[in-house]
């Protein structure tokens, strides 16, 4: 091979910067002026319309922020009704992403919808972010390199929790639950570390979902004479529980150590003071003493009135994980390797403390708290009570 002269050197490596230059012009002429196109896919509609309204508040809150936009361009959200149902959840998707061309997409709020949308996903390499469906197997035996959980997983919210009420509550605990996916995942979590710590579980009913009347449950309650109530149950089933828990009297005789779901401040809005004194776990208390949740409660109250819940912080920090890898692409999204990439590694500040994307498993890693119902001001919200530290999701 010819020996290149000096010319010849400096006029290839500026051929190259020419190129170099051309395609960043190119991306500039190409997408840089475009939006950033989202396709956001929860429930506005049926029994999980106020937990899809939620996480869209936090998603738009974030982006008014950071100003609408992300890595100079513009962020453009598509919004689909996943309507509860898996199958709606797959033609929506497949939607938003043949017929409205979008970037990426985030949300979804049944399990059993994230998993029905994993395959086709994955077969297409969308990156997608998970805003709230928490089965364990969406980042463990079903993961995808390009299915991102910024929530968190059922075993990674409670299992912590069994441990805690065995030392803090009770050895003596009843398990109630809704007989899906989560319920079961949750219980099994709680009752690792609970029977690991000398906990005996001594009854456990897994009740459909809609219930509406639970005095077979609470009479089996009271003859079984626990130390404590472990329940998780979410919406209609939490309010109508706690409702008549209170009506029997059981919320002053028999201690609840629950789900966060069980105590989230939308329930608490129509409960009050039947919940006053409830132990829960969760990734995020009203009360935390931080500047981002300060920040972000002063934002939603002001934006929306009200107390904010746990839903309105993940579609804040799903849409904030998304805007970091944004950011750090430099918004070129056109390049899904680097875009997913940038998932991975993706770490916010959050208003539940420091989040990362755990490469492994592609599940948030975060703290877990233990959470108390109280009465603040004129609204009822939960306090913070214990930090049981940062916890990872083993993936498997």
């Amino acid at each position: 091979m010819e020996k290149l002269g000096r010319r010849q050197v400096i006029k290839a490596g500026l051929g190259l910067l020419g190129a170099a230059a051309a395609s960043r012009f190119s991306f500039a002429l190409g997408q840089g002026s475009q939006p950033i196109r989202i396709g956001v896919v929860l429930s506005y509609s049926g029994p999980f319309a106020r937990l899809g309204q939620e996480i869209t508040r936090g998603m738009e809150l974030y982006l008014e922020k950071v100003g609408g936009q992300a890595g100079g361009r513009p962020i453009q959200l598509l919004k689909e009704d996943e309507e509860a149902d898996p199958a709606v959840a797959v033609r929506k998707v497949r939607k938003l992403v043949e017929q409205d061309k979008v970037d990426l997409l985030a949300g979804i709020i049944l399990s059993s919808s994230a998993y029905a949308v994993r395959d086709y996903v994955h077969e297409r390499q969308i990156p997608t972010v998970v805003a709230n469906a928490a089965a364990n197997d969406i980042t463990r035996a079903r993961k995808s390199p390009y299915v991102f959980r910024t929530s968190i997983s059922a075993w990674q919210q409670h299992y912590p929790m069994g441990a805690w009420v065995a030392r803090n509550v009770g050895k003596r605990v009843f398990v109630v639950a809704l007989d899906y996916a989560f319920g079961k995942e949750s219980t099994a979590a709680f009752k690792e570390s609970f029977l690991e710590a000398g906990g005996q579980v001594v009854g456990e009913v897994y009740s459909p979902l809609g219930t509406t009347d639970f005095s077979a449950v609470i009479a089996r309650i009271t003859a079984s004479r626990p130390d404590a109530v472990f329940g998780v149950l979410s919406g209609s089933d939490a309010v109508i529980f706690l409702r008549q828990y209170a009506q029997f009297g059981l919320n002053r005789a028999i201690p609840l150590a629950v789900s966060g779901e069980v105590t989230d401040e939308n329930v608490l809005e129509a409960i009050g003071e039947a919940a006053l004194g409830a132990k829960s776990c969760d990734h995020w208390v009203y009360t935390l003493n931080n500047s981002a949740n300060r920040e972000f409660v002063q934002a939603y109250r002001r934006k929306y009135g009200g107390v904010p819940n746990h839903f309105a912080v993940r579609g804040y920090d799903a849409m904030q994980f998304i805007v970091d890898a944004i950011n750090t692409v430099r918004g070129d999204v056109s390049n899904r390797r680097r875009l997913v990439e940038a998932l991975k590694t993706a770490k916010i500040i959050s208003p539940r403390g420091f989040v990362q994307m755990d490469p492994e498993t592609n599940n948030a890693t975060q703290h877990v708290y233990v959470r108390e119902v109280v009465r603040m001001e004129n609204f009822f919200t939960n306090r913070l009570i214990a930090d049981l530290g940062t916890v990872r999701d083993p993936g498997k």
